[in-house]
């Protein structure tokens, strides 16, 4: 079952085409990863599934239901399944963790001060920060950012989490912890998985499918394991660092 469902999607800015009609579906409980050289619109994307931002032209299904062009008083019940967690966290630096899980509650929801502030005890301790809730973001690590961020995203018990580059800026150790949160979160709750991430370990790790995006389209898509032997050598070259796929995406079409 599809959970989301993208059909010709364009994105321009001006005369520049960044999404040439892309099409591809995400199955239910699915970890699924956008990859692909940096400025191919990788977040731009992301932002396209969380309606963030609007497309210039296509369709994106979320659930079944178009949201691509809906209008803001239907799109907040829409778009109810899908939490997002931006590439920094976007953690309110004068609010408390359990705060800052708490305000999607407050802001969505009708629950009563206490019973928000339980939920946001469990979102927190989902992500292994049980004990952190008075804590502020300056006082904790990177990774705990992190983690923070995606007990935010949780919030409203989605069925789908949109993941910005969750490992940028983190120590190896620190970004496999939050690769097992991932898998965890994934194999305990069957949340689907929408990844943007350009980390290599991390994508075979936690990845059951990519898409690899370039020149406005879809190179490569499968199983991230297959794709590193592909007969295409710039595909293979990514998954194997070496040079030919900056060099196929900087030559002529």
């Amino acid at each position: 079952m599809n959970v989301i469902e993208v059909n010709k999607l364009v994105t321009k800015y001006g005369a520049r085409v960044i999404h040439n009609e892309l099409t591809f579906n995400i199955q239910k409980g699915e970890i699924f990863v956008i990859l692909g050289g940096s400025g191919c619109g990788k977040s731009t994307l992301l932002k396209h599934l969380s309606r963030l931002l609007m497309p210039s032209s296509g369709q994106i299904l979320i659930d079944g239901t178009d949201v691509t062009f809906l209008h803001e008083s239907s799109l907040q019940e829409a778009m109810r399944p899908v939490g997002f967690m931006f590439q920094s966290g976007a953690l309110f630096g004068s609010l408390t963790l359990l705060e800052n899980v708490a305000v999607p509650l407050f802001k969505f929801t009708k629950l009563d001060k206490e019973t928000v502030k339980a939920i946001s005890r469990v979102k927190l301790g989902m992500v292994g920060l049980g004990g952190f809730e008075g804590y502020y973001p300056h006082e904790i690590s990177g990774g705990m950012k992190k983690r923070a961020g995606v007990a935010r995203a949780m919030a409203l018990d989605p069925k789908i989490l949109l993941l910005d580059e969750p490992s940028a800026g983190l120590d190896p150790i620190s970004a496999d912890e939050l690769d097992d949160l991932i898998l965890g979160l994934n194999r305990a709750l069957g949340i689907t998985f929408v990844i943007v991430t350009h980390e290599l370990q991390s994508i075979f790790k936690v990845a059951q499918r990519v898409i690899m995006l370039g020149r406005g389209n879809i190179l490569a898509e499968g199983d991230p394991n297959l794709l590193k032997d592909s007969e295409k050598p710039w595909v293979s070259d990514f998954f194997n660092r070496r040079g030919k796929f900056k060099q196929y995406l900087t030559s002529n079409p």
